[in-house]
């Protein structure tokens, strides 16, 4: 089961696989998304996911594809239906994320040509998620299981990237991508206040101690 010789499948955004680091920009309101962002991107997180729960979701994606650096690599998440996907890469997404195996979400984005992370926990759903097309699948919520269920599914199927995503803080990166994890999604712990107008230089340490934290787990 080689991801390269999969007929159709596209691969990793080459900015996640390099970084090891989406950051999952989750906002009860949208006022402080665009400094965030631009702190997360100056401290070297260029890859960065939108969530369709925030307000006006698909319009700061617009905005933010206009006014963020080139490097950045916007994504959606919590997509859920075909129509979601299709719009939110109308305006600019380059990759969609689900929190569960949707086919018909990864059917639509894979059309569009754009790589699809479904969310799995099993390992029934995580075969069910690349069954259907998807780039890598997203272990949600990582946190229940921790490093441990991350390896465990690793063990037998070693050529499906996966992207522990949900509760994983800043001290245990390192042991997620020792585990196998291709990369790991990161919210709460690495964003902290910095949605709701908490410190920006604060947000890029942290950002700054995950990204070396990806880089102590692979070189261990």
């Amino acid at each position: 089961m080689n991801p390269e010789t999969v007929t159709g499948r596209l691969p990793i955004v080459s900015a996640l696989r390099d970084s090891g680091v989406v950051a999952v920009l989750r906002a009860d309101a949208p006022d402080h998304l665009e400094a965030a962002a631009n702190a997360l991107v100056r401290a070297g997180i260029v890859c960065l996911e939108l969530t369709m729960t925030t307000p006006g979701a698909l319009e700061w994606l617009s905005r933010l594809r206009r006014s963020l650096p080139s490097e950045a690599v916007l994504g959606m998440g919590s997509v859920t239906t075909a129509d979601h996907a299709r719009l939110a890469i109308d305006r600019g997404a380059q990759f969609i994320v689900s929190p569960g195996v949707c086919p018909e979400v990864v059917a639509a984005t894979v059309a569009a040509g754009v790589g699809a992370y479904p969310g799995a926990w099993t390992p029934s759903e995580v075969l069910s998620a690349w069954a259907a097309g998807a780039s890598a699948v997203k272990l949600f919520p990582a946190a229940v299981g921790g490093p441990a269920h991350l390896r465990q599914l690793a063990g037998p199927l070693p050529d499906i990237p996966l992207i522990p995503t949900g509760g994983v803080g800043i001290d245990a990166i390192a042991q997620y991508v020792a585990a196998g994890a291709v990369a790991v999604g990161l919210g709460g712990p690495l964003m902290g206040d910095a949605l709701n107008g908490g410190s920006h230089a604060e947000l890029e340490q942290r950002a700054r101690a995950a990204l070396a934290a990806v880089r102590e787990g692979r070189e261990g």
